[in-house]
């Protein structure tokens, strides 16, 4: 049996508008974290990102092949790459160079999103890993360096 969401996502396949409002309500908040993480909290560039990364989603649902992984994933990874596409950008660049030295800190208080991510076990999996390979990941993942630059 098929699970939910992917039915949902077979539903906005079909350009159902009422299932993409659906799937909109299931997922913005965990993608909202992801790519709030990718762009270092930037709350503005990150409420750009995730609109881009659901007309991506609308738009690319056809593309979705459910032998290659859930739901969730597929838009976890469009997510992810539209916000390293815009951290990458010229106008976050321009951003990033007037902001107050606190904002790139670590903080190690929780965001409203963490609790999102909780649901995913990613927060457990990452603080199960040495410090060493926590910070490659994140380097990786949600800094998006690519191989050669970590290297």
């Amino acid at each position: 049996m098929a699970s939910p969401d992917l039915l949902l996502l077979q539903r906005v396949q079909q350009r159902d508008q009422a299932a993409f409002a659906q799937l909109y309500d299931d997922f913005s908040g965990a993608l909202y974290g992801i790519v709030l993480r990718v762009l270092n909290g930037d709350e503005g560039f990150a409420q750009e990102a995730l609109q881009d990364a659901f007309v991506k989603i609308w738009n690319n649902a056809s593309g979705y092949d459910p032998s290659k992984g859930r739901p969730f994933t597929w838009m976890m990874n469009i997510a992810r790459n539209t916000a390293i596409d815009r951290l990458r950008s010229a106008d976050m660049k321009k951003a990033a160079a007037i902001q107050p030295m606190d904002r790139h800190v670590y903080h190690l208080a929780t965001h409203p999103t963490q609790d999102q991510l909780d649901g995913a076990d990613v927060i457990k999996v990452l603080q199960g890993l040495r410090p060493e390979h926590r910070e490659l990941i994140d380097m990786a993942y949600y800094q998006g360096y690519s191989q050669q630059e970590i290297s």
